[in-house]
């Protein structure tokens, strides 16, 4: 998925830039780059971070970078920030999100001949240099940025710095956050709210769907005025958020903590022990025990001090030996317990039947699982936030997949928790697992923890709807079909 954090400072900006950005470091992503503006021009620094902590990656390049302007991105995959020289001045530019039109995109922009893409990767074209292609055609940044916004499908969310000011855009339907902090003598723009309380700046204001803003050390302008509909994905308060982070004013930690309380309100599980599995598990975990009355306890601790979180490499062989290798478990907690776990979600699977084999392994008697959000029957088709290359790889789509002979059939059936299909789905989970129980949150209850009306969500993963609005708005001169009243998807 990725994140960013950009500052405009009367002062020297570097030092909240560079922690501001490490702040991101959570998102689990492969790229690190910083860019400032000072009196000598441009500077930009990029370094793999697959392997080494962002902070120690970034340290020495600091006493180059100089500025009351920049911007940070910790990124999925690609390059950046980019510095592109256009008719509009030199600028450096981040995005998160993704393009799922990307080649139609850029099939469109070769057809004028004046196109090219140096940004070439393993990956194909660079989507940030796409986005930097669609913003150059305008005449000015805030009608590029709003051009750009207009013809990609999926989601992008971006910070672009010129050379006297930072603008910052939230992609189309708000499926990412863009927060905008204050301080006496600076603004930032960041994507994780807890990346502004170190450092002394307050939530000034959420930017809306689609709103772009000119950031300078005086203040900040609106150019595009928000939309009226929002696509923010859920999975953040899930999973992919970090505890002390809000969106749309509602703290990640509160949330999972009210999906424990959710999980254990439908459940009549006898148990000895309440966990959750380190990091993101752990907040669904208080709420269920508390909610329940049963204690709540750690039989596995993770260690964290050099081991990157394991949805982090490509490779599954990798991915699980560092799911393994990070959580020791304390047999003292385990061995005669019936033990229940709570967990963000169950994606693949296959780190967690590992880990439920060792809990047998150390002496449990029973082993429950009880995941804060439904099966996921569907791959995001957003924000990468599963690595997946195919929906096989999901556990509920391989379940169905031997249900029924193929993984796309009943898929409707298959996410209504109250279905006979989705019985025997999760029961077949339960059993590749080698639980002695599975229970899913229901959507329901999840959206109500969140607090925000299911329409202001996007809930893809779970039952596959999208948007009642269009997710390519079209340009002007393919005209919009007659009114009729809008049915639902």
């Amino acid at each position: 998925m990725g994140g960013f954090f950009g500052v405009a400072s009367k002062t020297d900006c570097v030092a909240d830039l560079f922690y501001g950005t490490a702040y991101h470091s959570h998102l689990g992503t492969m790229r690190g780059g910083l860019a400032t503006i000072g009196a000598g021009g441009f500077t930009r620094v990029i370094h793999d971070i697959t392997n080494s902590q962002f902070r120690s990656k970034f340290e020495d390049d600091l006493e180059k970078m100089r500025g009351t302007l920049g911007i940070g991105v910790i990124s999925d995959y690609e390059d950046q920030p980019l510095i592109i020289g256009s008719h509009l001045g030199t600028y450096a530019i981040v995005t998160v999100g993704r393009i799922l039109n990307l080649d139609k995109l850029a099939a469109e922009a070769f057809r004028g001949r004046t196109t090219h893409f140096s940004e070439m990767g393993g990956a194909g074209i660079n989507p940030t240099e796409l986005v930097a292609t669609l913003i150059n055609r305008e005449d000015n940044f805030a009608e590029g940025i709003r051009r750009a916004q207009d013809v990609i499908e999926g989601s992008c969310s971006l910070l672009l710095l010129a050379e006297d000011a930072i603008y910052a855009a939230r992609d189309r339907l708000g499926r990412t956050p863009v927060v905008i902090g204050r301080k006496q003598d600076a603004f930032a723009a960041t994507l994780e709210t807890c990346a502004l309380a170190n450092l002394d700046y307050e939530v000034d204001r959420y930017l809306g769907p689609g709103e772009t803003v000119r950031i300078t050390p005086d203040g900040v302008e609106t150019l595009t005025h928000p939309g009226d509909e929002s696509q923010i994905c859920a999975f953040l308060w899930v999973y992919y958020g970090f505890p002390a982070s809000c969106y749309e004013g509602i703290n990640v930690e509160v949330v999972r903590n009210r999906c424990g309380a959710a999980l254990a309100r439908a459940d009549d599980c006898q148990i000895d022990l309440v966990a959750g599995i380190p990091d993101s598990g752990t907040g669904h975990a208080i709420g269920y025990a508390n909610g329940s009355g049963v204690a709540y306890g750690r039989p596995f601790v993770k260690y964290t001090p050099t081991w990157p979180r394991s949805f982090m490499p490509q490779e599954q062989r990798v991915r699980d030996l560092v799911a393994r290798m990070k959580l020791i478990p304390i047999r003292e907690l385990i061995h005669g317990k019936r033990v229940l776990f709570c967990e963000d979600s169950i994606v693949r699977g296959t780190q967690l039947r590992d880990t439920i084999r060792r809990l047998f392994d150390y002496g449990a008697r029973e082993v429950h699982m009880r995941p804060a959000c439904p099966p996921l029957v569907h791959g995001c088709k957003f924000l990468n936030f599963s690595r997946s290359k195919s929906a096989l790889d999901l556990a509920a789509r391989k379940a169905i997949k031997e249900i029924e002979g193929e993984d796309d059939k009943y898929l409707d059936d298959y996410a209504d928790p109250g279905s006979h299909r989705h019985a025997v789905m999760v029961d077949r989970i339960r059993g590749q697992l080698g639980l002695t129980s599975l229970k899913y949150q229901k959507l329901d209850d999840l959206v109500a923890a969140i607090g925000l009306p299911k329409s202001r969500l996007c809930t893809y993963c779970w039952d596959g709807v999208e948007s009642s609005c269009r997710q390519l708005r079209l340009l002007p001169e393919t005209p919009e079909p007659a009114a009729e009243p809008a049915g639902p998807m």
